[in-house]
Protein backbone atom coordinates (compact mmCIF):
# COMPACT_ATOMS: atom_id res chain seq x y z
CA UNK A 1 0.00 0.00 0.00
CA UNK A 2 3.07 2.09 1.01
CA UNK A 3 4.41 1.82 -1.98
CA UNK A 4 1.63 2.08 -4.40
CA UNK A 5 1.25 5.92 -2.70
CA UNK A 6 4.89 6.36 -3.50
CA UNK A 7 4.50 5.47 -6.67
CA UNK A 8 1.48 7.44 -7.38
CA UNK A 9 2.96 10.60 -5.62
CA UNK A 10 6.16 10.07 -8.45
CA UNK A 11 4.30 10.01 -11.55
CA UNK A 12 2.26 12.89 -10.46
CA UNK A 13 4.96 14.43 -9.82
CA UNK A 14 7.10 13.58 -13.21
CA UNK A 15 3.68 14.79 -15.12
CA UNK A 16 4.01 18.33 -12.95
CA UNK A 17 7.64 18.44 -13.75
CA UNK A 18 6.55 17.88 -17.64
CA UNK A 19 4.37 21.32 -17.22
CA UNK A 20 7.50 23.21 -16.41
CA UNK A 21 5.71 24.56 -13.55
CA UNK A 22 8.83 27.44 -13.00
CA UNK A 23 8.18 28.66 -16.47
CA UNK A 24 4.59 28.63 -15.67
CA UNK A 25 5.04 31.02 -13.12
CA UNK A 26 6.57 33.30 -15.08
CA UNK A 27 4.04 33.16 -17.64
CA UNK A 28 1.47 34.04 -15.08
CA UNK A 29 3.72 37.02 -13.39
CA UNK A 30 3.82 38.93 -16.77
CA UNK A 31 0.14 37.78 -18.01
CA UNK A 32 -0.87 40.11 -14.67
CA UNK A 33 1.16 42.14 -15.30
CA UNK A 34 -0.36 42.97 -18.51
CA UNK A 35 -4.06 42.81 -16.37
CA UNK A 36 -2.83 45.60 -14.71
CA UNK A 37 -1.73 47.78 -17.05
CA UNK A 38 -4.45 46.99 -19.46
CA UNK A 39 -7.36 47.60 -16.29
CA UNK A 40 -5.09 50.22 -14.86
CA UNK A 41 -5.36 49.19 -11.33
CA UNK A 42 -8.90 48.45 -11.53
CA UNK A 43 -8.78 44.64 -12.04
CA UNK A 44 -11.77 42.33 -12.46
CA UNK A 45 -11.38 39.48 -9.71
CA UNK A 46 -13.11 37.25 -12.42
CA UNK A 47 -10.82 38.32 -15.32
CA UNK A 48 -7.84 37.45 -13.36
CA UNK A 49 -8.70 34.24 -12.11
CA UNK A 50 -9.69 33.04 -15.92
CA UNK A 51 -7.31 34.73 -17.80
CA UNK A 52 -4.48 33.06 -15.11
CA UNK A 53 -6.26 29.71 -15.63
CA UNK A 54 -6.62 29.67 -18.71
CA UNK A 55 -3.08 31.53 -19.63
CA UNK A 56 -2.02 29.01 -17.38
CA UNK A 57 -3.05 25.45 -18.92
CA UNK A 58 -1.74 27.21 -22.56
CA UNK A 59 1.31 27.55 -21.06
CA UNK A 60 1.53 23.93 -19.29
CA UNK A 61 -0.14 22.37 -22.48
CA UNK A 62 3.15 23.77 -24.35
CA UNK A 63 5.68 23.18 -21.63
CA UNK A 64 4.36 19.16 -22.11
CA UNK A 65 4.38 19.10 -26.29
CA UNK A 66 7.72 20.71 -25.80
CA UNK A 67 9.30 18.04 -24.03
CA UNK A 68 7.95 15.44 -26.22
CA UNK A 69 9.45 16.65 -28.86
CA UNK A 70 12.64 17.00 -27.44
CA UNK A 71 13.00 14.06 -25.62
CA UNK A 72 15.71 12.87 -27.50
CA UNK A 73 18.15 15.76 -27.37
CA UNK A 74 17.06 15.94 -23.87
CA UNK A 75 18.68 12.69 -23.08
CA UNK A 76 22.11 13.63 -24.95
CA UNK A 77 22.06 17.09 -22.58
CA UNK A 78 23.50 16.90 -18.98
CA UNK A 79 21.04 19.17 -17.24
CA UNK A 80 17.72 17.91 -19.23
CA UNK A 81 18.50 13.94 -19.27
CA UNK A 82 16.92 13.75 -15.82
CA UNK A 83 13.45 14.88 -17.23
CA UNK A 84 10.67 12.39 -17.00
CA UNK A 85 10.19 11.21 -20.96
CA UNK A 86 14.44 10.77 -21.19
CA UNK A 87 14.41 8.75 -18.29
CA UNK A 88 11.22 6.53 -19.37
CA UNK A 89 9.09 7.53 -16.61
CA UNK A 90 6.31 9.00 -18.36
CA UNK A 91 5.08 7.33 -22.02
CA UNK A 92 5.18 10.25 -24.47
CA UNK A 93 1.49 9.20 -25.81
CA UNK A 94 0.00 9.80 -23.02
CA UNK A 95 2.12 13.20 -22.60
CA UNK A 96 0.90 14.07 -25.77
CA UNK A 97 -2.83 13.31 -24.32
CA UNK A 98 -2.44 15.99 -21.53
CA UNK A 99 -0.71 18.68 -23.81
CA UNK A 100 -3.87 18.44 -26.78
CA UNK A 101 -5.78 18.73 -23.33
CA UNK A 102 -4.22 21.33 -21.64
CA UNK A 103 -4.13 23.83 -24.70
CA UNK A 104 -8.17 22.67 -25.35
CA UNK A 105 -8.99 23.60 -21.63
CA UNK A 106 -7.29 26.69 -22.06
CA UNK A 107 -8.87 27.80 -25.65
CA UNK A 108 -12.01 26.79 -24.11
CA UNK A 109 -11.82 29.14 -20.77
CA UNK A 110 -10.19 31.76 -22.26
CA UNK A 111 -13.39 32.08 -25.36
CA UNK A 112 -15.87 31.85 -22.83
CA UNK A 113 -14.65 33.54 -19.81
CA UNK A 114 -12.65 36.15 -21.00
CA UNK A 115 -12.25 37.18 -25.11
CA UNK A 116 -12.04 35.40 -28.32
CA UNK A 117 -8.76 37.73 -28.83
CA UNK A 118 -7.16 36.55 -25.87
CA UNK A 119 -7.60 32.56 -26.47
CA UNK A 120 -6.22 33.33 -30.02
CA UNK A 121 -3.36 35.03 -28.65
CA UNK A 122 -3.07 32.08 -26.51
CA UNK A 123 -2.95 29.67 -28.74
CA UNK A 124 -0.54 31.64 -31.44
CA UNK A 125 1.94 31.38 -28.33
CA UNK A 126 1.93 27.71 -27.88
CA UNK A 127 2.10 27.47 -32.04
CA UNK A 128 4.97 29.69 -32.03
CA UNK A 129 6.43 27.92 -29.21
CA UNK A 130 5.69 24.06 -30.13
CA UNK A 131 5.46 23.88 -34.03
CA UNK A 132 7.78 26.81 -35.51
CA UNK A 133 10.26 27.17 -32.30
CA UNK A 134 10.68 23.23 -30.94
CA UNK A 135 9.49 21.48 -34.08
CA UNK A 136 10.40 23.40 -37.61
CA UNK A 137 13.71 25.41 -36.18
CA UNK A 138 15.18 24.43 -33.51
CA UNK A 139 17.29 21.98 -34.78
CA UNK A 140 18.15 23.60 -38.00
CA UNK A 141 19.12 27.55 -37.28
CA UNK A 142 19.69 29.51 -34.68
CA UNK A 143 17.21 32.07 -35.50
CA UNK A 144 14.79 29.84 -33.41
CA UNK A 145 15.73 32.23 -30.40
CA UNK A 146 14.47 34.99 -31.86
CA UNK A 147 11.26 33.27 -33.23
CA UNK A 148 10.56 31.52 -29.80
CA UNK A 149 10.77 35.11 -28.25
CA UNK A 150 7.37 35.94 -29.99
CA UNK A 151 6.11 32.94 -27.38
CA UNK A 152 7.51 34.52 -24.57
CA UNK A 153 6.55 37.89 -25.61
CA UNK A 154 2.70 37.24 -25.54
CA UNK A 155 1.50 36.84 -21.84
CA UNK A 156 1.90 40.45 -21.16
CA UNK A 157 -0.04 41.14 -23.95
CA UNK A 158 -2.58 38.19 -23.25
CA UNK A 159 -3.79 40.17 -19.89
CA UNK A 160 -3.30 43.52 -21.84
CA UNK A 161 -6.18 42.28 -23.90
CA UNK A 162 -8.17 40.53 -21.29
CA UNK A 163 -8.62 43.82 -19.60
CA UNK A 164 -8.99 45.81 -22.36
CA UNK A 165 -10.98 43.45 -25.15
CA UNK A 166 -8.63 45.00 -27.92
CA UNK A 167 -5.21 44.82 -29.27
CA UNK A 168 -4.07 48.14 -29.59
CA UNK A 169 -0.15 50.55 -29.43
CA UNK A 170 0.12 49.65 -25.76
CA UNK A 171 -0.69 45.74 -26.63
CA UNK A 172 1.78 45.95 -29.07
CA UNK A 173 4.35 48.08 -26.97
CA UNK A 174 4.42 45.90 -24.23
CA UNK A 175 4.94 42.77 -27.13
CA UNK A 176 7.61 45.00 -28.48
CA UNK A 177 9.69 44.92 -24.96
CA UNK A 178 9.26 41.61 -23.80
CA UNK A 179 10.38 40.16 -27.86
CA UNK A 180 13.38 42.48 -27.89
CA UNK A 181 14.51 41.36 -24.13
CA UNK A 182 14.55 36.97 -24.68
CA UNK A 183 17.30 36.77 -27.33
CA UNK A 184 20.26 38.41 -25.11
CA UNK A 185 18.68 36.83 -21.93
CA UNK A 186 18.89 33.50 -23.90
CA UNK A 187 21.86 33.83 -25.57
CA UNK A 188 23.81 34.96 -22.08
CA UNK A 189 22.47 31.15 -20.75
CA UNK A 190 23.35 29.36 -24.14
CA UNK A 191 27.24 30.43 -23.98
CA UNK A 192 27.15 28.62 -20.38
CA UNK A 193 25.84 25.95 -21.87
CA UNK A 194 27.29 25.64 -25.03
CA UNK A 195 28.97 21.97 -24.55
CA UNK A 196 25.33 20.68 -23.89
CA UNK A 197 23.97 21.96 -26.49
CA UNK A 198 26.41 21.17 -28.96
CA UNK A 199 26.16 17.54 -28.03
CA UNK A 200 22.87 17.37 -28.79
CA UNK A 201 23.14 18.65 -32.50
CA UNK A 202 20.94 21.90 -31.47
CA UNK A 203 22.32 24.93 -33.54
CA UNK A 204 22.07 27.38 -31.06
CA UNK A 205 24.58 30.99 -31.80
CA UNK A 206 27.33 30.57 -29.50
CA UNK A 207 27.44 26.73 -31.34
CA UNK A 208 26.98 27.94 -34.76
CA UNK A 209 28.25 31.28 -34.74
CA UNK A 210 30.93 31.41 -32.20
CA UNK A 211 30.97 33.16 -28.91
CA UNK A 212 32.28 36.62 -30.10
CA UNK A 213 28.85 36.45 -32.32
CA UNK A 214 27.00 35.58 -29.89
CA UNK A 215 28.36 38.50 -27.48
CA UNK A 216 28.16 41.33 -30.47
CA UNK A 217 24.64 40.22 -30.85
CA UNK A 218 23.16 40.11 -27.33
CA UNK A 219 25.00 43.79 -27.48
CA UNK A 220 22.82 44.82 -30.46
CA UNK A 221 19.50 43.85 -28.97
CA UNK A 222 20.29 45.19 -25.69
CA UNK A 223 21.36 48.66 -27.09
CA UNK A 224 17.78 48.37 -29.07
CA UNK A 225 16.12 48.10 -25.84
CA UNK A 226 17.00 51.46 -24.67
CA UNK A 227 14.69 53.17 -27.40
CA UNK A 228 11.98 50.54 -27.13
CA UNK A 229 11.99 50.91 -23.32
CA UNK A 230 11.01 54.99 -23.42
CA UNK A 231 7.72 53.87 -25.82
CA UNK A 232 5.72 53.83 -22.77
CA UNK A 233 6.63 57.35 -21.73
CA UNK A 234 6.04 58.77 -25.20
CA UNK A 235 2.11 57.15 -25.56
CA UNK A 236 0.90 58.11 -22.08
CA UNK A 237 1.40 54.78 -20.61
CA UNK A 238 4.22 55.98 -17.67
CA UNK A 239 5.64 59.13 -16.18
CA UNK A 240 8.31 60.44 -15.74
CA UNK A 241 9.37 58.23 -12.74
CA UNK A 242 9.44 55.27 -15.45
CA UNK A 243 11.21 57.47 -17.88
CA UNK A 244 13.85 57.94 -16.09
CA UNK A 245 14.26 54.34 -13.98
CA UNK A 246 13.94 53.29 -17.80
CA UNK A 247 16.47 55.30 -19.32
CA UNK A 248 19.08 54.47 -16.36
CA UNK A 249 18.48 50.94 -16.12
CA UNK A 250 18.57 50.38 -19.83
CA UNK A 251 22.17 52.53 -20.36
CA UNK A 252 23.53 50.35 -17.30
CA UNK A 253 22.57 47.56 -19.01
CA UNK A 254 24.13 48.48 -22.58
CA UNK A 255 27.56 48.91 -20.14
CA UNK A 256 27.36 45.44 -18.89
CA UNK A 257 27.00 43.94 -21.53
CA UNK A 258 29.77 46.49 -23.42
CA UNK A 259 31.86 45.14 -20.14
CA UNK A 260 31.39 41.63 -21.10
CA UNK A 261 31.56 41.63 -24.98
CA UNK A 262 35.20 42.96 -24.57
CA UNK A 263 36.01 40.51 -22.03
CA UNK A 264 37.94 37.38 -22.18
CA UNK A 265 35.07 35.51 -20.61
CA UNK A 266 32.79 32.93 -22.51
CA UNK A 267 29.74 33.33 -20.09
CA UNK A 268 28.82 35.40 -17.91
CA UNK A 269 25.94 34.77 -15.12
CA UNK A 270 26.17 38.07 -13.70
CA UNK A 271 24.61 39.42 -17.21
CA UNK A 272 21.78 36.45 -17.12
CA UNK A 273 20.87 37.68 -13.89
CA UNK A 274 20.93 41.55 -14.38
CA UNK A 275 18.99 41.10 -17.33
CA UNK A 276 16.27 39.50 -15.50
CA UNK A 277 16.31 42.23 -12.79
CA UNK A 278 16.19 44.59 -15.99
CA UNK A 279 12.77 43.45 -16.48
CA UNK A 280 11.76 43.25 -13.63
CA UNK A 281 12.05 46.94 -12.83
CA UNK A 282 10.86 48.06 -16.02
CA UNK A 283 7.68 46.38 -15.54
CA UNK A 284 7.28 47.57 -11.41
CA UNK A 285 8.14 50.68 -12.29
CA UNK A 286 5.72 50.65 -15.12
CA UNK A 287 3.22 49.40 -12.87
CA UNK A 288 3.84 52.15 -9.75
CA UNK A 289 3.51 55.10 -12.13
CA UNK A 290 0.02 53.60 -12.86
CA UNK A 291 -0.59 53.67 -9.59
CA UNK A 292 0.15 57.05 -9.03
CA UNK A 293 -2.03 58.24 -11.77
CA UNK A 294 -5.48 56.19 -11.03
Amino acid sequence: MVEKSVSYTSTLRDYLILTKPGIVTLVLITTLGGIYIGSRGNMDTAVIFWTLLGTGFAAAGSAVLNMVLDRDVDSLMERTSTRPLPRGAVNPINAVVLGVSLLIVAFTLLSFFVNLIAAILAMFASFTYVFLYTFILKRKTPIATEIGGISGALPPVIGYVASTGSFDLKALTLFLIMFMWQPPHFWVLALKYKEDYERAGIPTLPVSRGVKITKLKTLLYTVSLLPLSVIPYMIGMAGILYLVTAIVISILYVILTLKFLFSDKEESMKLFFFSILYLAILFTVLIVDLVKDV
